[in-house]
């Protein structure tokens, strides 16, 4: 962060507590002085937007968009969590889901499968209730929820002092310390109203500042991060930006946590916003263009299965269609789900099962002999890490 190094109260300010320790409250948005968008600035909004353009159209070009929305959903609940601390993976994310109830799960799938409930309460809320205040408030509600960090007042604005910094670290020696806990409702009321204000502002401009804004108040006990991370998504999707909910930067966030974490930083001490725009949208470029390609996998991943259901599976084709449309959404299923599916007998949805594994839709997961669980692995992998050999 060259040239960034002086003390600048663009973003807020370090106030002396009464007990002795400084603490950060933000100045509201948008900053003064305004936005510098000059330098590369244009060009990575102009990138960004055109990347945005192409992923919409990728999905909406899917025979199915809903169907597939829920994978991006799980992949974004993962990673988020991830960047949190949790061990849990998109395959034990969807164990649970399917309700393996696998003795070496980690313990803390739960807080993702809480991840993945908040993000689908909020996109059902979003037409009837705008981001804000309360809609942040039921968010984090539902992420707490029965898990780590669940006693700490799910919903509930903090009454205490938090901080930030590495494990031991105290008041005193913390790497940053929010507001104080009775300067948090008014920094969230500010916020609200500039997420709702008419200011000309580009919407990824708007969205890049909330974010650092919210991360800034630190208004819950735990939770900020991913609540933060989450606030994308639902100001994309408010904002009309992406007609569908699939971009999701905790990819990028997670693979450049350290200078994801510096840039935050940049701005409160030395008001480096436009240094933090460009990342973020630099991210926003990335996230999309992988995203845009997972989509043209799936359809060609679709197409591949399609065809060979109709070639091999004779008068059973009709049901492994069905079968196979269901699987997007839900890509671990058992004998007795397929039975209710296609609305045959056990025997005639195990032998499809069979059908479907020979064709290598989908494999057996258990090692069990009785009360085994099919995956379509070809389309969990495209949401991995790790992509397969292009299609």
């Amino acid at each position: 962060m060259a040239g960034e190094s002086k003390v600048s109260t663009r973003a807020g300010r370090y106030i002396s507590q009464p007990t002795g320790y400084r603490a950060f409250v933000p100045a509201p948005l948008p900053p003064v002085p305004a936005l510098e968008l000059t330098g590369e600035l244009p060009g990575l909004l102009s990138a960004a937007d055109r990347a945005l353009g192409r992923l919409d159209g990728s999905v909406l070009t899917l025979p199915n968009p809903d169907l597939f929305v829920f994978m991006y959903v799980r992949k974004e609940a993962v990673l988020s969590s991830q960047i949190e601390g949790t061990q849990s993976s998109l395959q034990d994310l969807l164990a649970a889901e399917a309700q393996l109830f696998d003795q070496n799960l980690p313990r803390d799938v739960d807080e993702v499968v809480n991840y993945v409930r908040a993000m689908k309460q909020g996109l059902v809320r979003l037409p009837d209730l705008p981001v804000s205040v309360r809609l942040i408030r039921e968010i984090h509600a539902e992420l707490m929820r029965g898990v780590r960090g669940g006693r700490l007042q799910p919903g509930e604005l903090r009454t205490s002092q938090n901080w930030i910094g590495p494990a031991g670290c105290t008041l005193t020696t913390a790497t940053f310390v929010p507001p104080p806990p009775h300067a948090v409702p008014e920094a969230l009321g500010e916020l609200e109203q500039f997420i709702h204000q008419e200011d000309g502002l580009p919407p990824l401009v708007k969205i890049a500042l909330t974010h650092v804004q919210f991360e800034t108040i630190h208004p819950f006990l735990d939770g900020n991060g991913r609540v933060g991370r989450l606030l994308i998504t639902f100001l994309l999707t408010e904002r009309g930006v992406l007609h569908k909910p699939v971009l999701y930067l905790s990819h990028f966030f997670k693979q450049h946590r350290q200078e994801y974490y510096e840039h935050l930083q940049a701005v409160r001490d030395h008001g480096a916003w436009e240094a933090w725009l460009a990342f973020f949208l630099r991210g926003v470029i990335e996230v999309a263009g992988e995203a845009a390609e997972t989509a043209r996998r799936i359809l060609v991943l679709r197409e591949q299965h399609r065809s060979a259901i109709t070639a091999q599976l004779g008068r059973a084709a009709g049901n492994g269609h069905k079968v196979l449309e269901s699987l997007f959404d839900r890509p671990i299923v058992g004998v007795n789900d397929v039975k209710a599916m296609t609305g045959t007998t056990y025997s005639a949805a195990n032998s499809l099962v069979s059908r479907l594994a020979e064709l290598g839709v989908l494999s057996e997961m258990t090692g069990n002999a009785r009360n085994r669980r099919f995956r379509y692995a070809p389309y969990i992998a495209l949401f991995t890490d790790i992509a397969p050999e292009r299609l």
